[in-house]
Formats: structure tokens, sequence, C-alpha cells
């Protein structure tokens, strides 16, 4: 061959399989080059000849995004040289054999992320270069690299919050906290596709393209772009929220078992957003589309989380004097539970001790800038009251440490406190255990223990920020610090009799007790009781009663009163929401003093359990049978029961059966065949659901083994 020819590429190797392993991308396929910023990778080029340093003269060129330029950071050019100090673009490291060449391509760890395009100039004889395309690649965050912003120094839990591509939501009440079983799926086929898609349609991207490309780099600029699309109040996002109780038109929030669905759907669409989502739906979609780009994510749960929109730090609840809980004319609201979405990255945007797990919430409450977005709000900003801090802090700080003030509405006015609870709010904040099924409190890293000089110290001062100094003159707060209220002759207390079971009647008993009281009589006292039984919406708010009674009762020192209340299953059946969530409220008025109190309890209906059976090892591409039961163990039939089964690994998108009704007392066994996919521990989710209780889940882990040799 001759030495002195123009060198002309014959052919390349991406060496795609090898890359991706390195790059910790190997999950999401081995068809395309997904590469993490930060890292080198490796490219192997096929020339005429064998390559001469001295003579021949490579530049490399990257580009992504429209009409990509250096100054934007969207194009980058660079020679093939000695390694390159600094965080930039650059190829090195070369190896040559023969007339083959092996060289190493460095991406900064601050680059876009997106897709991009890479090319090859060769200079030539007569001063001219030839160009030559040599493929495409994928770039993404890379939370293994010490340089990027969303580093995280710990390969256990870069495992959880990256690789995991399952995990549980926590729902219910904080008394008694349920995990449902969640499929992330984020490496699934199209999965990634779908997360550009999704940024390609943002309000920023349709505004001004090349600006919204080139701030890509920005993990801070992404999460908040994600936060106002996952949910479609303002843009073509993802799902879009019922928090009524009509989901004809669409699915309900209970019926989902994973993102993957969700996410097919939307792009399958052309971006029309999916009907229905709340706040876990959201919150799990938007961790799904994070732990894809490379960003580490976790879904967080917080029970009686408040949503405080005038920032006064203090929702007000209304009953009236028949124990009803009233609707409010104010937006302010407690919800049973609410999700959000913590992200973990470096916050160059505030100052130093911010970094960490950051709060974002793509559930639409409220808007911010402008649009239905919220966060990113630093964990450790919030639990030290710098709500001047961005993103939205202060309303993420009143989620967790709002008070509450429960009012007695006589003709439309407040007439009296029947509570203020300055602990009620932010109750056992959990999410999965990193290697774990179980649950993990992370209350404490919100804030310090309710009540201590820390928690109340930090209290204030978000208060002052908040509120002004004008804080200290307000004749309510004033009333409120008093703490007279809570000096009652007579104390009450709501528990369960039995356990409720849905279809059955329900028993409660109510405890009565006198305490000593040195601004009254000795003697007995008269108590009128009124009980209201009304469903729960998860939002924080109550259908009509379903249920009511009055008792009478004098009460003196050395006598407990224990009162069983009966509440039929005529009186509730077909008033319960989705989520089978009941709050038996009493006020009892005092006749000698004329003051009221207030008795409260929550439950829910549990519904039956589904058990789950695998007996053989699962291995991927081996048949595996799966063994599914589940007993009525309600008094009435489920009718209409469908199943729909989901797992990342285990089966590609869903299984769906119909299984008619299920009648009281009786039991259902199904065996279904699954071939697994992929190695490694996967979760299979199983949702059964039926007219009667929409969401029956479970879950089994496996473990599935790579293919043997046959």
């Amino acid at each position: 061959m001759d030495q002195m020819a123009d060198l002309v590429l014959k052919s390349l190797d991406l060496q795609i399989p090898q890359n991706n392993k390195k790059h910790h991308t190997e999950e999401m396929g081995r068809r395309r080059l997904i590469l993490r910023r930060g890292q080198k990778f490796r490219i192997q080029l096929f020339f005429n000849r064998p390559f001469q340093p001295q003579k021949d003269h490579i530049t490399f060129v990257t580009e992504t995004g429209p009409k990509p330029t250096e100054l934007l950071g969207t194009r980058a050019s660079f020679l093939l040289s000695q390694p390159q100090p600094g965080n930039v673009w650059s190829a090195s490291e070369f190896t040559m054999d023969s007339n083959s060449l092996q060289v190493s391509i460095f991406t900064p760890a601050n680059a876009v992320i997106g897709y991009y395009t890479l090319k090859m100039d060769l200079a030539q004889s007569q001063h001219h270069s030839v160009t030559y395309p040599l493929g495409n690649f994928i770039l993404l965050f890379n939370p293994w690299s010490s340089e990027d912003d969303v580093y995280l120094p710990s390969e256990i839990l870069l495992q959880e919050y990256i690789m995991r591509d399952y995990g549980f939501v926590y729902k219910g009440r904080e008394s008694v906290i349920s995990s449902w079983p969640w499929n992330y799926g984020q490496f699934e086929e199209g999965i990634l596709d779908i997360c550009f898609e999704i940024l390609n349609k943002s309000l920023y991207f349709l505004k001004n393209p090349s600006k919204d490309y080139s701030q890509r780099n920005d993990v801070v600029y992404v999460c908040r772009v994600l936060s106002a699309m996952i949910n479609s109040n303002d843009d073509s996002g993802v799902l879009q929220g019922n928090w009524g109780e009509d989901y004809s038109m669409g699915v309900s929030p209970l019926e989902w078992n994973g993102s993957v669905a969700i996410l097919r759907q939307w792009s399958a669409m052309g971006g029309q957003p999916v009907k229905y989502g709340q706040c876990w739906v959201f919150a799990s979609v938007m961790c799904t589309v994070m732990r894809c780009l490379g960003v580490p994510a976790r879904v967080i749960s917080n029970f009686r989380s408040a949503h405080n929109t005038d920032g006064n730090l203090t929702i007000d609840t209304y009953y009236d004097r028949n124990a009803e809980m009233l609707p409010t004319l104010k937006r302010d609201k407690v919800w049973n539970f609410h999700v959000w979405t913590e992200c973990w990255m470096i916050r160059r945007d505030l100052p130093p001790g911010y970094n960490g797990w950051q709060v974002l919430d793509p559930t639409p409450q409220q808007t911010s800038s402008g649009m239905f977005c919220c966060g990113p709000a630093s964990v450790k900003a919030i639990k030290e009251g710098d709500i001047h801090l961005a993103y939205d802090t202060p309303f993420v700080y009143a989620e967790v440490n709002a008070d509450e003030v429960i009012w007695l509405l006589v003709d439309g006015q407040p007439q009296e406190i029947l509570a203020h609870d300055s602990s009620s709010i932010g109750k056992e904040m959990s999410t999965k255990m990193v290697g774990s099924d179980q649950r993990q409190d992370i209350t404490s890293s919100y804030k310090y223990p309710e009540g201590s000089p820390e928690e109340r110290s930090v209290f204030m001062k978000a208060s002052r920020k908040m509120l002004g100094p004008q804080r200290a003159s307000s004749p309510l707060l004033d009333l409120l610090g008093s703490g007279g209220f809570e000096d009652q002759p007579v104390q009450l207390q709501l528990l369960l009799a039995r356990t409720p079971v849905w279809g059955q009647d329900l028993l409660l008993l109510l405890h009565v007790w006198r305490v000593p009281d040195r601004a009254h009589t000795q003697g007995p006292v008269r108590v009128k009781v009124h009980f209201c039984a009304q469903a729960l919406l998860h939002g924080g708010g109550a259908r009509q009663p379903l249920w009511r009674q009055m008792t009478h009762l004098n009460v003196d020192f050395g006598k407990e009163i224990q009162l069983l209340l009966l509440l039929p299953y005529s009186s509730y059946r077909n008033k319960l929401t989705d989520e089978k969530l009941i709050r038996v409220s009493g006020i009892a008025k005092v006749e000698e003093t004329g003051r009221s109190i207030l008795v409260l309890k929550d439950f829910s209906l549990e519904p039956p359990h589904l058990s789950i059976e695998v007996t053989e090892r699962a291995e991927v591409g081996k048949t595996l049978s799966v063994y599914i039961t589940l007993t009525n163990t309600l008094a009435v039939a489920l009718s209409n029961c469908t199943m729909v089964l989901e797992g990342s690994g285990l089966i590609n998108g869903q299984v769906a059966k119909k299984l008619g009704t299920l009648m009281a007392g009786h039991t259902i066994k199904i065996q279904l065949e699954i071939y697994p996919i992929k190695a490694g521990p996967r979760q299979l989710q199983v949702l059964i659901s039926s007219n009667e209780v929409k969401e029956i889940k479970g879950y089994k882990d496996i473990f599935v083994v790579t293919a043997t040799a046959s």
C-alpha cells in the first residue's frame, strides 16, 4: 500500500457492547451507543493504510440539537492529540495496529445531554479535507463521575436510585401505611427516547429550541422543565390530573401498575395527556424519567401533607355543631398523604451547604414562575427554614410544617377553636429502604423532632420570612398561643372495636372520662355528643354524611364511660371513594361550660390480599410458571374482576386477563407462564380490580439468572 496516499476511512466499530457496559447503560440495549458524560469511550477506525501521527491530521466534531454552535455548547471540534487538561471534549490515548486506529474520546462532565452526531474530518493533500460521519450516540448525566453535578459517591445507592427499575409507593394514613409496588421501567424499550421527546415538547423548547438545548447541561434546569412537563396544566405534558371520582374517560389513578404504559401511551398519542394521574402517579413517572436520564431519584410520601395557598403556615378546617366536616372556600387543605420525587444533585445556584436531595413535585398544585411546577427545593433548606432559597421552598416547607387549626362554625361564622395542632402535619415521611423492600422513615431529614427547641426556632425563622414581623401581633395567633381552649373537664377517645372489613357492619368504641378541672365544679358534667361519618377524599375534603348519631352522657370522677357505636354496612355501601377511607367525627358540647370538644377517628377498609408464588428458578428465556391466588374475604361479591401483570425484565409491556365475578368467601387460583427477558433482581406486579374494590395489589421479587448454554 502506498504510504504516501491520502488516508481513507474504510470502516469503523463504535464498540457499543463494551462502551455501554462501562457506562452502565447496557440495560438500555446494545444496538445504540448510550454514554454518560464525564467519561471516555473507545472507537476503532479502519483505514486504507496505517495511521501516521506526524502526517495525518484528524479532527472530530460532535453536534447536538437544532442549529448547533460552539458558543451554545451544542457543538465541539477537537483534534486527535495528547490528553487535554480540564473538562473539555478531547480525543487521545490512541493505539495503532496495522491499518486500524483505536481512539478514546472524552466527553466533558458538564456537556449537554441528548442525541449527538459524531463526525471526523481528515485533512488531505492540496489543503482540503474529507468529512466522514461516524455515527450517533446519546449522552446522559453521569452519577458515577465525581465531576458531574449528579455525582453520588456510593455504588449501593447508585444501584438503588439509578439502576433499580421497581419500587414502592407508600399510601394510606400515618397510623396504617400501605406499600404499593410500582414498575419504574426506566430501561424498557423506547423509554429513553420518550424522555427526550418530553423535553422537546416543553414550552421552553418550543419558544427557543437552541437556547433550551444549550441549557440541558444543567440538571437544575432539566429537572424544573420536567417537573412542569409530567403534568399537562400548561403544555402537552404526560398526565392529566383528576381528583374527582369520575374516571370514565380514562384510567383511574389507582389502576396504574407503573410508568411504562403511561409513557408509551403519551408518546403513541402524539403527546396527548394520559388520563388520569394523582400525586403518586405524577411522582413515580417523574422518578422513571430522572433515573432514565441519569439523575439519582426516589419517591417520597408525606402523610398529612399541607397545601397552604396563602402562605400563612396555617391550615383551617371547619366543622358544624353536628360534627360534619364542612367544605372550605379557601383552597387550603390537608392531603391524607402526598407524594413527590427527590433528586440528588449539587446546587451551584445556592450558597454552600444545600447539595444532596432536592424536592421535585410534578403534581400541579400551584404555579412557580408562571408554570405548574415545583422545585428543586433543597431538603436541607427545608429543614433549616431557609425558605428564601430557590425554588419553591416556602411551599414545600409548609407541606411538612404548617399548623392545623380546626374551627366550630356556627351560622357560617367561626365561633370556637376546637383544636390547634402544631405537630399533625408532615408525619411518617417515607421512602423505600436501600436494597430492601422495607419502608424507611426520613422525617428527620425534613425537620427537627416535633416540639424540640430546634424545631420551634426553625418554625419562627420561617414564619418571620413568610409573614413578616406583624405575625407576633395577630389576634388569632395570640388566641392559639394561649392554650386555654385545651382546658376541658372531660376527655374523649374514639377507637375501632374490631378490624373494619368492607362489606360488614363497623363497630367503634367511644371512651369518655372526667379530668380534674380547677375552673369548674367537681361534680358530674353533662355532655351532648353528635357523631357523623363521612367518606374522606384523598385531597383532604369529605363527602356528604353517610351516618349520624347523637347521645347524652353524664360523666363523673372515677367513672369511665364506654359506648359502642354501630355503623351499618347499609349506611356506607356505594358511598365510599375507591380508597375506602372513612372519618368518624364527634363533637361533644359540655353543658356546664357551653364549650365543645372534638374527637376524630380515620380508618380505611382493607381490600382482600392476593398471594403470588413462583416454584422454580427463573432463567432468561425459559418458561416460568406463576401462581396467583385471591380469596374474597369480603361479605359481598367482586364483579367484573380484571387482572393486569407488569414487571420490567419479566414481561414485555403488560398481560391482562378478565376474571369475571368472585363470590364472597370464594377463592380463585390462576396459573400463568411468563418468559423472563433480563437477568438480575426483578419484581412482578399484579393488580386485580373490580367494580367494588379498585386496587387489590401484590408483588413478587424474582431473581432471574442468565440463560445457561444448552
